[in-house]
């Protein structure tokens, strides 16, 4: 389970709940999690059905979503367009919901792409750089560069012994750190270099200040295993505690509120540290991260081109300056929050131009996870 992509689809159902009276299919790579998860009338699993079946779930629909989240890369692209490529086929109006789009270097990959976003009756992107590999590729529609609909996500309640249950003593600073592992939206990470780089990142930050360190596995198991392969290289690894709980993203976003700083790799990782008014410094391993830093007005350096030197003279750098950073997050989040919310807009025009088959109208979002 990925709680970035859960974030997504739990405030993509928000939002449209919330405007318009329907009834969601969802294609999902784990159906039953999702029904009970996010409380849908119907989910399906994703790469489990024949075209036959597949045609057979989408006659109904009044509109197709694909998205959100970052899920146009290769080697993946077919199977995310193929229930788009199929509601085409049956006229079903279809659009992108804030979209992540590359690397697409792939020959076919790229035809497939530009052959079905042609097609759409609406293109939402999440970042500049994802409209840049559309109009690259030769998409001729107009693309709409809107914002993360996790931007939107509220706190839930958290039991308050929440953390003594990790247990965190709260009478030392909390330093907030999240790890991932390569996979296909990072294969050029070296682990044992990011690893070690982690590793003496949060050591400073308990010589400095007598910090706990918390890591916050975002995507179970896999952050799970690289979260421990960094305490295993920590001079003080007592210090560390892995999140252990297991929270919805409104829950883990009210958790992060505890936190002093963070550091972290993944894109919603950092995305929640904004929301909970938490400064941070920014470890990215492709471009979604670094874009989503800059609209925050941050400076980066990805990890990559990070030494051990450097980075520990940016945090050093950037925990002295938290109170501007977090003052710079939040003179600037306002603005992406409201451009994720504008796709909700363009979405509900562009079911009421179209006109609904019934009342209510039946919207399918094709749930697949990114990379």
């Amino acid at each position: 389970m990925n709680l970035g992509d859960e974030a997504i689809l739990s405030q993509i159902l928000r939002e449209l709940r919330s405007r318009v009276s329907a009834e969601f299919t969802v294609f999902s790579r784990n159906p039953e999690d999702t029904r009970c998860r996010h409380g849908v009338e119907h989910a399906v699993p994703a790469r489990e059905l024949s075209r036959g079946e597949v045609l057979r779930e989408l006659e109904p629909l009044d509109l197709f979503i694909l998205g959100g989240g970052g899920i146009l890369f290769d080697p993946d692209v077919r199977g995310f367009l193929r229930e788009a490529q199929l509601a085409q086929d049956l006229g079903i109006p279809t659009m992108t919901w804030a979209i992540g789009v590359g690397p697409l270097e792939n020959r076919d990959s790229r035809r497939a792409v530009l052959q079905t976003l042609n097609g759409m009756d609406l293109i939402t992107v999440r970042e500049p750089s994802a409209r840049l590999v559309l109009e690259d590729i030769g998409v001729e529609r107009d693309i709409v560069v809107t914002a993360d609909p996790a931007l939107l996500l509220e706190p839930e309640s958290l039991p308050a012994d929440a953390l003594i249950r990790e247990g965190i003593a709260r009478a030392d600073p909390l330093i907030g750190f999240s790890v991932r592992e390569p996979g296909a939206a990072a294969p050029d990470l070296d682990v044992d270099h990011y690893h070690a780089l982690l590793a003496n990142a949060a050591d400073y930050f308990v010589e400095r200040l007598g910090a706990s360190i918390l890591f916050v596995p975002m995507e179970r198991p896999n952050d799970l295993q690289h979260a421990h392969a960094v305490v295993s290289q920590m001079a003080n690894p007592e210090h560390a505690h892995i999140l252990k709980g297991k929270y919805t993203p409104g829950q883990l976003l009210s958790l992060m509120t505890e936190m002093e700083f963070a550091v972290g790799m993944r894109l919603h990782f950092l995305l929640f540290a904004a929301l909970a008014g938490v400064p941070f410094v920014p470890l990215p391993y492709a471009s979604k991260v670094g874009e989503f830093v800059r609209e925050l007005g941050m400076p980066t350096l990805s990890v990559q081109q990070m030494n051990a030197g450097r980075l520990l003279a940016y945090i050093d750098h950037s925990w002295d300056e938290r109170q501007q950073l977090r003052a710079r997050i939040r003179e600037r989040l306002p603005a992406l929050v409201d451009r994720a919310r504008r796709t909700t807009d363009l979405a509900l025009a562009l079911l009421q131009a179209k006109g609904a088959k019934r009342r209510p109208s039946e919207l399918e979002l094709s749930w697949q996870p990114e990379g």
